[in-house]
C-alpha cells in the first residue's frame, strides 16, 4: 500500500455504531453538565443538593444516579475505540504509528486549553489528551489483556479512595486537614459564583486558571478511570464485538443482564450510604461511597452500550438511534459548541441566567439544546465532510489541509434526442 494511503476514515468507511454510541453519550454529557453551566462548577460535585426540594430534588437525584459518572466513562470507552480504529487503520497501510497519533493528541491538548481555560473549566479534552500519551504502548496487546489492564487500571482509582479512607484514622491531624479543604472549596464556590455569575469575561478567565489547577490535581484519581475505559474500549473495538456485536451475543446478555443491574445496585447502595458529599469530611464511609459510585459507573456505562447495540438490532431502534449518528460524527464540535451556548446564557458576560434556571427544568433545556444539535449536525454533514473542530482535528493529525466540501453529485447525462 502507497505511503498516501493512510487518510483520515471516510464516511462510507466508519463503523456506524461507534457514531451512535458517540451522539448518545454526547446528550448523556450534557445531561451530566448541566448543573455545571447553570452554577460554579464545584456545586456540581457534592451529589444530591441537600438544599433542593419537590420536583428539583427529585431531578437532581435521577440525574445523580442514572447520569452523573456514566456518560464521561462511555466516551472514555469511545475514544479507546478510536485509537484501535487508527492503530488497525496504520497496521493495514504499513505506516509508522507513533508520529501521527503524537501530533493528534497534542491538537486535542491544545483544543483541550483553549476550551478549559477560554470557554469552560468543566472540560474533559486535557485529560483525555493527557492519558492518551499513554497509549501507542499498548498498541500492540491483544484484546483480553487490554481488557484486564483496563479493568485493573480503572480499579485502581476507587481502590485509591477505599484505602485512604481506610488509612484516614491513623493519619495525624486529619481531621483538621479535611476542614481545611472544606473551607478552601467553599471560598472556590464563592469565587466561581462571583466570576461566573456576575464577573466579565476577563475575571472568568482569571477564575479558569484557578479552577484548572483543581482540574490537574484531580488527575490521580481521574486519569486510572480514564486510562481503564481506554483501554476497555481498545480491547472491545479489538474483539470484533463492535464491528460484529451478532458474534458477542453472549457478552452483550452479560453486560445487559447482570452487570447493569449490578451497577445501579451499587449505585443505590452509594446513594443510601451518603447521597450529598461534604468537603470537609472524607474517612472510611466516604471512601466506600465513592468506590461504590466509581465502579458502578463503568458498569452502568457499559450496560448503556450493551442496550443501545441491542436496540440497534431491532428495526425501530436501528431507525431512532440512528437520528444520533451525524451528531455523533461531530462529536467534538458539538461538544465544544454545548459549552460555548451554556456559558453564553448562563454567564455573567452573556445572558446572565447563572443559578436561575431550576434544577427541574435543565433537563429539558438540555434536551431541547440536543435535538437541536442532532438535527444540525445532519444539516452541515450534508455539506461538508467533518465538522469544523474535526476538521482541525484531523489537518493538524495528518499534517495538511482536509478537503472540507463534499463533492458537488455528479448528475446523469441527458439521453440522446430521439431520431
Amino acid at each position: 500500500m502507497t505511503a498516501a494511503a493512510l487518510q483520515p476514515i471516510a464516511a462510507h468507511e466508519r463503523i456506524a455504531t461507534l457514531d451512535v454510541l458517540r451522539g448518545f453519550a454526547l446528550g448523556g454529557i450534557l445531561l451530566m453538565n448541566m448543573e455545571a453551566f447553570v452554577g460554579p462548577l464545584a456545586g456540581s460535585y457534592t451529589g444530591l443538593d441537600p438544599a433542593l426540594a419537590g420536583a428539583d430534588r427529585i431531578v437532581d437525584g435521577l440525574v445523580y444516579v442514572f447520569v452523573q459518572g456514566k456518560f464521561f466513562t462511555l466516551f472514555a470507552l469511545l475514544f479507546g475505540m478510536g485509537f484501535a480504529v487508527m492503530a488497525q487503520r496504520a497496521d493495514a497501510a504499513g505506516r509508522p504509528f507513533a508520529g501521527l497519533y503524537l501530533r493528534r493528541s497534542l491538537a486535542l491538548l491544545g483544543i483541550g486549553l483553549a476550551h478549559a481555560l477560554l470557554v469552560w473549566s468543566g472540560d474533559v479534552l486535557v485529560t483525555y489528551a493527557l492519558v492518551s500519551f499513554l497509549l501507542p504502548a499498548f498498541a500492540e496487546a491483544p484484546p483480553r489483556l487490554l481488557a484486564w489492564l483496563g479493568a485493573l487500571c480503572y480499579l485502581a482509582a476507587p481502590a485509591l479512595l477505599l484505602g485512604l479512607g481506610l488509612a484516614s484514622t491513623a493519619i495525624p491531624g486529619w481531621d483538621a486537614m479535611m476542614a481545611a479543604q472544606g473551607e478552601a472549596m467553599a471560598q472556590t464556590l464563592a469565587a466561581q459564583r462571583q466570576a461566573y455569575g456576575a464577573g466579565d469575561f476577563a475575571a472568568a478567565v482569571v477564575q479558569r486558571f484557578d479552577d484548572f489547577g483543581m482540574t490537574l490535581s484531580n488527575l490521580t484519581v481521574i486519569g486510572p478511570m480514564v486510562a481503564g475505559m481506554f483501554l476497555l474500549g481498545a480491547a472491545l473495538l479489538r474483539s470484533g464485538a463492535i464491528a460484529q456485536p451478532a458474534r458477542h451475543a453472549r457478552l452483550y446478555a452479560w453486560l445487559r443482564r447482570a452487570v447493569l443491574p449490578l451497577g445501579l445496585g451499587l449505585m443505590l447502595a452509594s446513594f443510601r450510604l451518603e447521597p450529598s458529599t461534604d468537603f470537609g469530611v472524607f474517612g472510611l464511609r466516604q471512601g466506600v461511597v465513592q468506590a461504590l459510585g466509581m465502579v458502578a459507573g463503568a458498569m452502568m456505562c457499559l450496560g448503556y452500550m450493551a442496550w443501545v447495540l441491542r436496540a440497534l438490532d431491532t428495526a425501530t431502534g436501528a431507525r431512532l438511534l440512528g437520528t444520533l449518528a451525524p451528531a455523533g460524527r461531530m462529536a467534538l464540535t458539538n461538544y465544544l459548541v454545548q459549552s460555548l451556548l451554556c456559558t453564553g446564557v448562563f454567564y455573567g458576560y452573556g445572558l446572565g441566567f447563572f443559578e436561575r434556571l431550576p434544577r427541574a427544568w435543565q433537563v429539558p433545556f438540555a434536551l431541547a439544546l440536543f435535538a437541536l444539535q442532532v438535527r444540525y449536525s445532519r444539516w452541515w454533514l450534508q455539506r461538508f465532510r467533518f465538522g469544523p473542530a474535526e476538521w482541525l482535528w484531523r489537518s493538524i493529525t495528518y499534517w495538511r489541509l482536509q478537503p472540507m466540501r463534499l463533492p458537488a453529485p455528479v448528475l446523469p447525462s441527458s439521453p440522446p434526442p430521439l431520431p
